[in-house]
């Protein structure tokens, strides 16, 4: 199983790590950190939305917050995916 992953454990940044899910297992997304008690909703709509625009199907993705913006978060699940995928 091929992993990749984007970000720090720094304040105001999150650690993305994404997984190749099997075919036809979806989606899932596991969160967790500072923030995610509060705004756990938000977290994994910008999650699925990011997804969705890179036209992921079958992937694991594990966010460790540590405050991170939303624009944060949708940047490393990006480059997560990309490193995934071996594009730059």
């Amino acid at each position: 199983m091929k992993t990749a992953s984007a970000g720090t454990l720094e304040s105001m940044d999150c650690l993305v790590t994404v997984s190749e899910g099997g075919r036809g297992s979806g989606l899932a997304v596991e969160l967790e950190g500072s923030g995610v008690s509060r705004f756990r909703s938000a977290m994994e709509k910008t999650v699925r939305d990011t997804l969705e625009t890179l036209g992921v199907n079958d992937l694991t993705v594990n966010v460790n917050d540590r405050g991170a913006l939303d624009v944060v978060l949708e940047a490393r699940v990006e480059t997560a995916v990309k490193r995934l995928r071996g594009e730059r």
